[in-house]
C-alpha cells in the first residue's frame, strides 16, 4: 500500500512540475499567447461582424422590357417588391444594361421578352432571363431565391385566373395548403448562422495546433542550438500529460468564449446543453493538443508554424464538410476529412446547438472523436520517445 501511495505521489509531483514549467514558459511567449488567447477571443467577432447582416438585401437590378405592358410592369413591381431585389430602372437594350453592371450600378439584368403578355395570356411559358454578376454568390442567391418566390406567385394568380373563368369558385381557388419553408437549425437562411458554428469549432482546432506547435518549436530551436532541455521526469506521458493540462487550463476561457458567448452576442441558434457540448468538445481539444505534439516533431523553427497556419486552414474549412458536403467527396479527401478533429468537432457541434440534438443523437461522431484521440495520442507519444529522444543525443554529441 505504501509503494502505491509513493507511486502516485511520484506521478503527481512530477506530473505538477511539467505542469508549472510549461505554464512559465507559456506564459513568457508572446507568441503563444496571442494564439491561446488572443485568436479565439477576436477571431470569431471579426468573422461575425463581417457577415452579421445575415443576408444580401435589395441587390440593384436594371430592366430591359421588350413587352412594355401592364403585365410585365406588374412583374417588376413584384420583383421589386421582394426582399433580395431593387430595381434601379430600365434600358433600352442589352447593351445599355451591361454598361450598368461594368460600372457597378448594378449586379444583375432582367430581360422580359416582348411576347411576355401573349404567352402568359395563352398560359405558355414565358422566357424571363435573368443575368447575375456572380463575383459574390450571396447576391446571387438572394435574386435567385427572389426570382423564384415571384415566378411561383405569378404562376398561382394565373392558375387562380384561369379557373375562375371556367367557373371554379374563388373558394376553391385559395391556395388550400400554404407551404411554407423554414429552416431547421437557421431560421434566417443567415450565412452568418449557417457557418459561424463550425467556423468556431475550426478556429478553436487551429489555435490549439498552432499554439502547441509553436511551443515545440522554441524547444526545437533551443536544442538544435546545443541547449539542453529541462525534464520534469523521464516519462515521456507525464511529459505530455502535464502539458496538455497546462493548455487545457488556459483554453477554458476562450473554449466558453467561443461556444457560448459568441453564439449569444450573434445570435446564433442555441438548442444544445451547454454542459453536453462542453463534454463533446473535450475529446476535440485533447485530439487537437495530440496534433500539436506531432505537428511539433516537424517544426524545427518557431516560425515553420505559420506555413502550417496557411497550408492547413482553407483546407480544412473544405473537409470539415461546411462549404462541400462529405457524401460528396472523393474517397480519399473523405478520409484525410476523416483524420480531422474538427471534422467531427464541427458536425456534431452544430448538430447540438443549432439542432438540439444530445450527446446521445451523435454517439458515433462522440465515438470516432475519442477513437481519434486515443490514435493522435499515441502517434505523439511513440514520435516524442524517439525522435525527440535522438535530437535531444544528436545536440549533445554537437557539443565540444
Amino acid at each position: 500500500m505504501k509503494k502505491l501511495l509513493h507511486i502516485i505521489s511520484v506521478f503527481f509531483r512530477s506530473l505538477t512540475e511539467v505542469y508549472a514549467r510549461e505554464l512559465r514558459s507559456l506564459v513568457k511567449d508572446q507568441g503563444v499567447v496571442l494564439f491561446f488567447l488572443f485568436l479565439p477571443l477576436a477571431y470569431p467577432v471579426i468573422y461575425s461582424l463581417i457577415y452579421n447582416k445575415e443576408l444580401v438585401r435589395d441587390v440593384p437590378v436594371v430592366v430591359v422590357d421588350h413587352a412594355r405592358t401592364s403585365d410585365s410592369r406588374d412583374l417588376v413591381r413584384k420583383f421589386d417588391a421582394s426582399q433580395g431585389a431593387r430595381i434601379i430602372g430600365y434600358a433600352s437594350d442589352l447593351d445599355e444594361a451591361r454598361r450598368a453592371i461594368n460600372e457597378r450600378e448594378a449586379f444583375a439584368i432582367m430581360e422580359i421578352p416582348a411576347d411576355y403578355s401573349r404567352a402568359i395570356g395563352r398560359t405558355e411559358q414565358a422566357q424571363v432571363q435573368l443575368y447575375c454578376e456572380t463575383s459574390l454568390l450571396l447576391r446571387y442567391r438572394a435574386l435567385l431565391f427572389s426570382a423564384t418566390e415571384v415566378s411561383l406567385d405569378i404562376g398561382a394568380e394565373l392558375q387562380a385566373r384561369g379557373l375562375k373563368e371556367i367557373g371554379v369558385s374563388s373558394m376553391s381557388v385559395d391556395d388550400p395548403m400554404p407551404v411554407v419553408a423554414a429552416q431547421l437549425g437557421n431560421l434566417q437562411s443567415g450565412f452568418d448562422s449557417f457557418i459561424m458554428p463550425g467556423v468556431l469549432i475550426l478556429i478553436l482546432q487551429q489555435c490549439i495546433v498552432l499554439a502547441v506547435g509553436m511551443m515545440g518549436g522554441g524547444r526545437n530551436e533551443r536544442i538544435m542550438l546545443g541547449q539542453r532541455p529541462v525534464f520534469a521526469t523521464g516519462s515521456t506521458l507525464i511529459t505530455l500529460a502535464g502539458r496538455a493540462l497546462c493548455y487545457i487550463t488556459i483554453l477554458a476561457l476562450p473554449i466558453i468564449w467561443l461556444t457560448h458567448f459568441v453564439p449569444i452576442i450573434f445570435r446564433f441558434p442555441m438548442m444544445g446543453d451547454s454542459l453536453q457540448i462542453f463534454e463533446f468538445l473535450l475529446p476535440v481539444v485533447l485530439s487537437s493538443i495530440a496534433l500539436g505534439f506531432i505537428v511539433q516533431i516537424f517544426t524545427s523553427e518557431r516560425e515553420a508554424i505559420f506555413i502550417i497556419w496557411v497550408a492547413t486552414s482553407v483546407l480544412f474549412l473544405f473537409l470539415s464538410g461546411l462549404t462541400w458536403p462529405r457524401y460528396a467527396m472523393a474517397p480519399v479527401w473523405k478520409v484525410l476529412s476523416d483524420l480531422i478533429p474538427a471534422t467531427w468537432g464541427v458536425n456534431g457541434f452544430i448538430l447540438m446547438n443549432a439542432n438540439g440534438a444530445s450527446l446521445t443523437d451523435i454517439e458515433p461522431l462522440y465515438r470516432n472523436l475519442w477513437i481519434l484521440t486515443a490514435v493522435y495520442w499515441a502517434i505523439a507519444w511513440a514520435a516524442h520517445t524517439i525522435v525527440l529522444r535522438l535530437r535531444i543525443r544528436r545536440a549533445r554529441l554537437r557539443q565540444p
